[in-house]
């Protein structure tokens, strides 16, 4: 009975860990389109940040987002 419930505790936990990441890569990938491609867009916001620190700081989510998506995949936690 306990084994069970540690079980499904387990893949609770998994499940949340797996939610938790995916949102998070989605949200990081999101910054770094809009990093990217901020001052073809025309957002004010973006353009004023420069043009260098906005590809170093897009470079950075892109990757992080990337790693965040593939834990997220593998779900080896």
């Amino acid at each position: 009975m306990e084994n069970n419930f540690r079980d499904k505790k387990q893949k609770n936990y998994i499940l949340a860990r797996m939610a938790r990441d995916m949102v998070m890569a989605l949200l990081y990938l999101t910054m770094a389109v809009f990093l990217f491609f901020g001052e073809k867009w025309q957002i004010e916001q973006i353009i004023s940040l420069g043009s260098a620190f906005s590809y170093f700081f897009g470079s950075i989510c892109l990757l992080y987002g990337g790693y965040r998506l593939y834990r997220g995949i593998k779900r080896d936690y």
